[in-house]
């Protein structure tokens, strides 16, 4: 038994200071035994097994923790809409950003439609503390203007990004925030290829920083947020022609199997 023991602590590893008190890497029992009788270290505990090498030893500096780039940074959210809002601005105010809100969307049809995202987007923001600028007015038909010979998806919705987004630019540069970004990067449904380069020509145009980031992996989360809290949750992205299809893929589904196909559904919201 005496045996096992004594070989049990000569197996064991020994704690290693050096003449500064730092704790290095520890030692096997026999290294440490003959740097002791080399006389390059002593003994200062048994229990645990310590020794105090007589120099010191140079250690690399740790690398500073990293930082989000965000962090400390004002930042300026545009929201589509209180549901997409959920996880994007706790996800921003995690990585340390100042979040401040941003209600633009002129492509919102009807009119009740948008006062009624806009006012879920009011009580959401005012459970969670949130600062929002609201664009006054109702732009829909400078939208429609602008989509005027490109309405079908994917054209329209190039010229949506860009108006929304450079009136986030706009806003977040004349105000003093650090970058802008929006809730649309949270969405499955958006051309996120597209709307980080309309965000970086924009940012580049106003002398601002446009913070991008694929936030698709918060899509379900933003679902359980959204009802948790018990938002409006709209079933098509904002526009009459995003309307029109939403309604045109609920006919689809309901249709009997004998009726003739029809085009594939467009993305909602």
């Amino acid at each position: 038994m005496g045996a096992i023991r004594m070989g049990a602590i000569r197996m064991a590893r020994v704690h290693v200071r050096d003449a500064e008190g730092r704790d290095l890497s520890p030692s096997s029992r026999e290294k440490a035994e003959r740097l002791v009788a080399e006389g390059q270290a002593e003994w200062v505990s048994q229990d645990p097994p310590t020794i105090r090498l007589h120099r010191s030893i140079p250690l690399p500096e740790r690398p500073a923790p990293k930082t989000h780039p965000l962090d400390e940074k004002k930042v300026l959210l545009h929201v589509c809409c209180a549901p997409c809002a959920t996880f994007t601005a706790q996800y921003l105010r995690e990585q340390g950003a100042d979040v401040t809100g941003f209600w633009y969307n002129p492509n919102i049809h009807p009119y009740s439609e948008h006062e009624r995202r806009r006012e879920t987007l009011r009580e959401y923001a005012e459970q969670i503390t949130l600062p929002v600028i609201w664009e006054p007015g109702y732009d829909m038909p400078a939208f429609l203007q602008a989509v005027c010979g490109h309405e079908q998806q994917g054209e329209r919705c190039l010229i949506c990004y860009r108006m929304r987004l450079a009136r986030a630019a706009r806003v977040a540069a004349e105000r003093g925030f650090d970058a802008f970004t929006t809730t649309l990067l949270i969405s499955p449904y958006q051309d996120l290829d597209a709307i980080e380069r309309i965000g970086h020509e924009l940012a580049e145009a106003y002398g601002i920083i446009f913070y991008f980031e694929n936030l698709r992996r918060g899509f379900a989360e933003h679902h359980q947020m959204a009802r948790e809290h018990d938002l409006y949750r709209q079933h098509y992205c904002g526009c009459i022609y995003s309307e029109w299809e939403a309604q045109d893929r609920e006919a689809t589904t309901r249709r009997p199997r004998n009726d003739s196909p029809t085009q594939e559904p467009s993305p909602g919201a």
